[in-house]
């Protein structure tokens, strides 16, 4: 459902809209040329770390996608974006969260790029070959699709014994690409 979910996502933001920019954060609310009138009162979010900021963005703009919202989700992108920016360390977490923000407003490059990097952090994690497998997808190449998929597969039951914290926190997606990476899921 959450792979379809960034797929819809995608494609609307896509076909609909440019990609956004990352706003200078010197005025962080406010993307370059944005003219529309803020929704509501933000949440003060100045004493939050950088990645307290980052993760509330990030967590704002999945509701928004979920909501059907794309107003606020091309609003909060390239806040989430500049948050993650500002982050001093970066986890396969913090990537994932990233990256999906990246797929969802198009930037399909961007996403597997950030992939790459989780798997060259660690080179088993599943959240780079979900990545990768997701990107691929959304590229139209089904044969990046299915290596990404058989890697994710060969890795699956070792990776999962290992209980990584990302692992727990994305277990739905996970078992989502699971079933549809399995040489008997249809297509």
């Amino acid at each position: 459902m959450c792979v379809l979910l960034i797929a819809a996502i995608v494609y609307s933001v896509v076909t609909e809209s440019p990609a956004p920019q990352v706003p200078n954060m010197a005025n962080a609310g406010a993307a370059a040329g944005d003219t529309t009138p803020p929704a509501g009162p933000a949440p003060d979010i100045s004493q939050l770390s950088p990645r307290e900021r980052f993760d509330r963005l990030f967590n704002r703009i999945m509701q928004a996608a979920e909501a059907g919202d794309t107003a606020q989700v091309e609003r909060f992108t390239p806040m989430a974006l500049g948050a993650y920016a500002q982050l001093d360390t970066f986890d396969a977490d913090a990537r994932y969260h990233a990256a999906v923000i990246r797929l969802q407003s198009g930037d399909i490059p961007g996403a597997h790029a950030l992939a790459d990097t989780i798997l060259d952090q660690s080179p088993d994690n599943l959240l780079g070959y979900l990545l990768r497998g997701t990107a691929a997808g959304l590229a139209d190449d089904p044969g990046a699709r299915a290596q990404a998929e058989r890697e994710f597969l060969r890795r699956f039951d070792r990776e999962m014994a290992k209980g990584r914290p990302e692992y727990r926190d994305h277990a739905p997606v996970i078992e989502e690409f699971r079933k549809a990476a399995a040489p008997t899921a249809p297509r």
